[in-house]
């Protein structure tokens, strides 16, 4: 039987140096929300995100060491857990980083990007949603739990309309792997979406504020090239946008 499990951090800052400082998650009836001490000392910028200062943490335990850990680890690495964040990537690059490797992953800001076919909506960041789709919960913004119950809620949202399209379309869960016995076909498809980088729909900045990035190609494939040429320099993680520039410049292997 598989096991949804809401899960978000709050960390020293977005780095890969920096550290773990909160994690909470939320399965069932199950809440769990923690500070840790990281390994370095938690900075004045990260402290003005989520309000988690060095002395609320001074005795705290390293998250490793905590009791528990192997409980967490064991929960997260379960083949039947099925692990939802909002732009998972950050967040498991680092739970990985703690030793924490989960096998199944849905992310919700993949998954929204994906569904956003018609460019509704000018950002896809986790607060963003809450307020422009008015999704109504008593949850502090930049808190690990906060954000987990404001995830929740977002993710029954996107199951929803998977759920709506594929009565519409069967194709919608075109290219899904087969679901086996106890596995649902929606909860594969936010799978198999948040498995690969997302397709940006338009510039939100620059010179072609406004525009898709599909009507850029047609008018200045240069600033594609540049854009990407900056991207794979500076900021090479950044996977998303890569890969639509490439796609766009026909560019992919």
């Amino acid at each position: 039987m598989q096991k949804i499990i809401f899960f978000d951090t709050e960390t020293t800052g977005v780095d890969s140096t920096d550290f773990l400082c909160q994690l909470a998650y939320k399965t069932n009836n199950e809440i769990f929300c923690e500070l840790y001490k990281p390994e370095i000392k938690i900075p004045a910028e990260a402290s003005a995100v989520h309000h988690i200062t060095n002395k609320m943490v001074e005795d705290k335990m390293p998250f490793q060491k905590s009791p528990e850990f192997k409980k967490i680890k064991t929960l997260f690495e379960d083949k039947n857990s099925i692990l939802v964040a909002h732009n998972a990537k950050f967040d498991l690059a680092i739970i990985t980083k703690e030793g924490i490797k989960p096998k199944n992953i849905i992310c919700t800001l993949r998954v929204a990007r994906a569904l956003d076919k018609e460019n509704k909506l000018p950002q896809h960041k986790l607060q963003f949603l809450r307020y422009f789709l008015e999704i109504e919960i008593d949850a502090t913004a930049h808190d690990a739990l906060g954000d987990v119950l404001v995830l929740e809620k977002l993710f029954e949202r996107l199951y929803k309309k998977i759920q709506e399209e594929t009565q519409k379309d069967p194709l919608t869960l075109k290219g899904t792997p087969p679901s086996q016995e106890g596995e649902d076909p929606v909860i594969q498809k936010m799978i198999e979406i948040s498995s690969r980088p997302s397709l940006m729909h338009s510039f939100s900045f620059g010179k072609h504020a406004g525009k898709t990035v599909e009507d850029v190609s047609k008018i200045d494939r240069g600033y594609l090239q540049w854009f990407l040429d900056t991207k794979e320099r500076e900021n090479p993680g950044d996977e998303d946008w890569i890969y639509t520039l490439k796609h766009y410049l026909n560019k992919l292997t």
